[in-house]
């Protein structure tokens, strides 16, 4: 065992006489806002807001589905350096990890009520604040990590990219946040109990992972199944995970074809909205607690379960089954029973794989390593179906195909921006994500979406709304967009746009490399002004916002777009299936 380890390991094991742990998360229709409308709108009108950055946005999913129960909010000073110092609550239940909300942009006082919104300045929920104050980041690194080390993922996290202030307090929900690909695997614990439920088990065993799955991992998930008379959970987590991890697209699509074909008769699956921490030992506690939460009876934790790797010096930063003891010793209390799995190794004689201490001196074993998988995908070399299954690897073959291609080189495919315009309100950015999504799932392509809202808060942030501020941003998403087309991407762009002058400009920059299809979200003022939650054209009719698109800003229709939808007509799917058509009538798509 590591120094780092030892550390860790002896500090996580303090207070361990503790409580029951309290019941797993309730139904998500009592956990989001019951107030009204109008209501609602005042209170988001008068707050401030705060941008969750991606790592936030999954803790606040998870808080409002309940699969942090017992939390309810952000940590306040005392809950958070609680968990630090003894892995417990203040009043006694286990829980590993500190789910707080850094902040460095914003300025807030005790007592304030904070919206929390995503990326697209959608609210999702209110914070009441109840707490502010300043981290121990070294004394936190140590107790959650067991090192100061920043070549451990989660402690360059902490220490580079984790605001200075956190902020404290409950939340309460006014929307989720919004998914458009893989929604049928995206369920709540509520779904997955009452899924659980309906195909008559009580004992459920789940498998963590954020890789793709091979042979070994189909061997482990049936054996545990098996020796436990358990349904199996494949619960991978596809929020934040660690840098240079396969993307989520490409690892969904694996684990769909793997279930659909190897495990139905034995697995569900369903996706976890976690960032992870890479917390070795801290973190495996933390997953099993999710995982009652989300209605397992069993959770195997695997060998250096999430551990971040080795550090600078090449020691690893946690033992092998550091986790296993760790977990083992808060099982009981948790009332979840730890499925430890050692290393498998692929046995000929068996056609199995299968721990690696059960295997006898006359056995054959083969093995395959990371490194020379990766290799053999790049140089587009035979991987022998005792590793992984070919449905696997052929997903895996064309990911490795598309990221690795020089600028350029795309074969027959063109590049093409896509750009949606309309009125605030009129379903473009949706219509929009849900494209990204529906061709990410089933083309080959690479695809780069750029919103206004976010552009503006990121590649335009300091412009104003004046005329001239609009066609720069208007122009910068333009330039970005036609980088991408150049070398043989798609971008898909939604802004408001409201100058045709701005938006003809960017159609002659991309249409000399690549394909410039415009789409206009003709939906009408009043369907766009009913949807309006933020309360925007309110203000703007009320005088409190000036130059607002629509009311005291003109809209230039576009006058001979690619596309036109409407979406008080036409459904987000409906109006993507039309999409798709043309891109695929311009041979834009291609399986």
């Amino acid at each position: 065992m590591s120094k780092s380890s030892s550390r860790n390991t002896k500090r996580n094991t303090k207070a361990t006489a503790g409580r029951t742990y309290p019941a797993h998360g309730g139904d998500l229709k009592d956990l989001l806002y019951a107030g009204d409308s109008d209501d609602l709108r005042e209170r988001i009108a008068g707050a401030v807001r705060i941008i969750l950055t991606p790592r936030q946005l999954c803790d606040l999913e998870l808080l409002l589905v309940g699969g942090f129960s017992p939390l309810e909010g952000f940590m306040d000073e005392v809950t958070y350096r609680s968990v630090v110092d003894t892995m417990r609550l203040p009043g006694g239940a286990v829980w590993p990890m500190p789910i707080v909300l850094d902040q460095d942009r914003v300025h807030v006082a005790e007592g304030d009520e904070v919206v929390l919104c995503d990326s697209y300045n959608k609210p999702l929920a209110l914070l009441q604040v109840t707490s502010i104050y300043k981290p121990d980041k070294t004394a936190e690194a140590e107790g959650v990590y067991g090192t100061t080390d920043k070549s451990h993922f989660g402690v360059r996290y902490l220490f580079e990219k984790t605001g200075s202030t956190y902020i404290g307090g409950p939340v309460t929900g006014i929307s989720l946040p919004e998914y458009f690909d893989f929604t049928e695997y995206r369920l709540t614990p509520r779904q997955l109990r009452d899924r659980f439920s309906e195909r008559g088990v009580s004992r459920v065993v789940g498998f963590q992972t954020r890789n793709p799955l091979h042979r070994a991992h189909h061997d482990l998930i049936r054996r545990a199944a098996r020796d436990h008379g358990a349904l199996a959970l494949v619960h991978p987590s596809v929020g934040v995970t660690k840098d240079g991890d396969i993307d989520h697209v490409t690892r969904v699509k694996a684990y769909k074809v793997l279930h659909e074909n190897y495990l139905s008769d034995i697995a569900e699956l369903s996706l976890l909205p976690l960032a992870m921490r890479m917390g070795g030992p801290r973190e495996a506690l933390w997953h099993a607690i999710i995982r009652k939460n989300y209605g397992c009876t069993h959770f195997i934790i695997g060998r250096d379960h999430a551990g971040p790797g080795k550090n600078e010096a090449g020691e690893p930063f946690y033992g092998d089954y550091d986790a296993h003891e760790l977990v083992a010793q808060y099982a009981d209390e948790l009332g979840i029973e730890v499925v430890p799995m050692k290393k498998v190794v692929y046995v000929e004689e068996k056609d199995e794989f299968i721990p690696e201490d059960e295997v006898s001196p006359n056995q054959s074993i083969k093995e395959l390593s990371g490194t020379e998988v990766r290799r053999r995908l790049l140089e587009n070399e035979d991987i022998p179906e005792w590793f992984s299954f070919p449905e696997v690897v052929s997903i895996l073959r064309k990911s490795t195909r598309k990221n690795n291609q020089e600028n350029g080189q795309v074969g027959t495919t063109r590049g093409a921006v896509i750009f949606f315009t309309g009125l605030s309100g009129s379903g473009k950015t949706t219509v929009a994500r849900t494209l990204a999504a529906y061709i990410l799932e089933r083309y080959n392509r690479e695809v780069t979406l750029l919103d206004g809202d976010v552009v503006r808060e990121n590649l335009s942030k300091g412009l104003t709304f004046s005329k001239e501020d609009r066609d720069t941003n208007v122009e910068r998403i333009g330039f970005v967009a036609g980088e991408v087309a150049k070398h043989g991407g798609l971008a898909i762009c939604s802004a408001i746009a409201p100058y045709i002058a701005a938006r003809e400009a960017n159609r002659r920059r991309v249409s000399a490399n690549g394909e410039y299809i415009e789409v206009y979200v003709s939906t009408p003022l009043e369907t766009c002004e009913a949807r309006d939650v933020k309360g925007l054209y309110a203000g703007a009719r009320a005088g409190n916002i000036k130059n607002f698109t629509g009311i005291s800003d003109p809209y230039e229709e576009p006058t001979d777009p690619e596309i036109k939808l409407d979406t008080s007509a036409q459904t987000p799917q409906e109006c993507v299936a039309t999409i798709v058509a043309y891109l695929e009538s311009r041979a834009l798509l291609t399986e």
